[in-house]
């Protein structure tokens, strides 16, 4: 199949992603650096191009509301955010969740205040990684359209059936352009089958969503989420090995960079992670053995992760963290830590806080980072 390549950002390549799955509805409010996101899929809407409900809401609350809304009606929805627009869907967030509502929401990550900052970082989406979102990570502007794609039928397949974000880091991805393979219409049409939401309102078999839950039921629904929530991950495995057959482009939950023979194993998610492969590549070049192990995604957190680890010679790890829980550490790093004890591995771990709000982290840097043999906890630039 012959590909058409264009020229985009990050931000047009999601657009380009959620035009192909077609949604019924999209809910939309603009916000520094996610607004060109629904600029283009407003003039696609108004050009005919996309033939979907476009809402325009006054809130991020209400973006989300209307998604929530939509597919309770069992609608196909889309929406996207950053950061503080992200904070205040948060109550409506959790209600998507629990309602097991297959919305999918693009975030474009980037800081929290105080201070004001729009430049990356991770924490918007990784301070909700227990709100019963399934959460992606991409590393590429290719990586955010195919994502996207994916989203659609991993959120709405019956055994998950739970909302969807797909992270990309704002400016670092939003706002370059690379090129861009695009997915053949007819071949996504079979891949991304028509939604069929089995609990959406139906006025010939009536029943009531998301009313007063009593103590004796509220933990069996939170209980049922999760269980969903672990099948995810099997279903984003099926769904990846899937659309690698339609494009060729081959995705995992943990992607692994000269691992083989690594003595140190670098871990990382999204730009940071690639901007560690080419300090890999630098420090091969000098005789360290190093590889890197970058994880698409948080939630759920993926089995394979554990099964890489355990197969991988490494005697050395070093987390990379574009996110910090306050007074605990990286969250990536803490994440990791946990699933290595899990596994009863004890081996040395170096935690390191980089690229917050949008500091710029060159492979150079990354590459002194490594070397340094101290463990424990280090902040670049301090």
């Amino acid at each position: 199949m012959q590909e058409e390549v264009v020229f985009v950002t990050g931000n047009e390549a999601v657009a380009r992603a959620v035009k192909l799955a077609k949604p019924n509805v999209i809910a939309a409010y603009p916000i520094t650096p996610q607004t060109e996101i629904v600029e283009v899929l407003a003039r696609y809407v108004e050009s005919g191009e996309l033939r979907s409900e476009y809402i325009h809401v006054e809130s991020e609350h209400s973006a989300m509301a209307a998604c929530i809304g939509a597919a309770s009606m069992g609608a196909r929805v889309f929406t996207a955010t950053a950061a503080h627009g992200f904070l205040y869907m948060c109550e409506m967030i959790f209600w998507a969740s629990i309602a097991r509502l297959p919305i999918v929401m693009a975030n474009v990550n980037r800081a929290l205040a105080p201070g004001w900052n729009i430049w990356a970082e991770l924490k918007d989406a990784m301070a909700h990684r227990d709100a019963g979102w399934i959460q992606f990570y991409t590393a590429s502007i290719q990586e955010a359209y195919d994502t996207t794609l994916m989203a659609f039928r991993v959120a709405e397949d019956r055994r998950v059936m739970l909302p969807t974000m797909v992270n990309l880091e704002g400016f670092v991805l939003s706002h370059v352009m690379q090129p861009l393979r695009l997915v053949d219409e007819a071949a996504y049409d079979e891949f991304l089958p028509p939604v069929r939401i089995p609990h959406a309102l139906n006025f010939e078999r009536p029943h009531t969503l998301g009313t007063l839950i009593s103590p004796e039921h509220n933990f069996l629904v939170q209980y049922d989420n999760n269980k969903c929530m672990r099948a995810a991950d099997d279903v984003i495995a099926e769904t990846e090995r899937e659309f690698e057959k339609i494009t060729g482009r081959r995705y995992r939950a943990v992607m692994k960079y000269r691992c083989e023979d690594a003595e140190t194993l670098v871990i990382a998610m999204g730009t940071l992670a690639r901007e560690a492969e080419v300090a890999c590549d630098s420090l091969r070049d000098k005789g360290e053995k190093i590889g890197v192990l970058r994880l698409r995604q948080l939630r759920p957190f993926p089995k394979a992760f554990a099964e890489e680890v355990k197969r991988l010679p490494a005697e050395r790890f070093i987390i990379i963290d574009r996110a910090y829980s306050s007074g605990y550490g990286g969250i990536l790093a803490e994440e990791v830590k946990a699933r290595l004890y899990d596994l009863g591995i004890i081996k040395e771990v170096k935690s390191i806080i980089a690229g917050l709000g949008g500091q710029d982290v060159p492979h150079e840097a990354l590459e002194k980072l490594f070397m340094d043999k101290q463990g424990g906890e280090t902040w670049y630039g301090v």
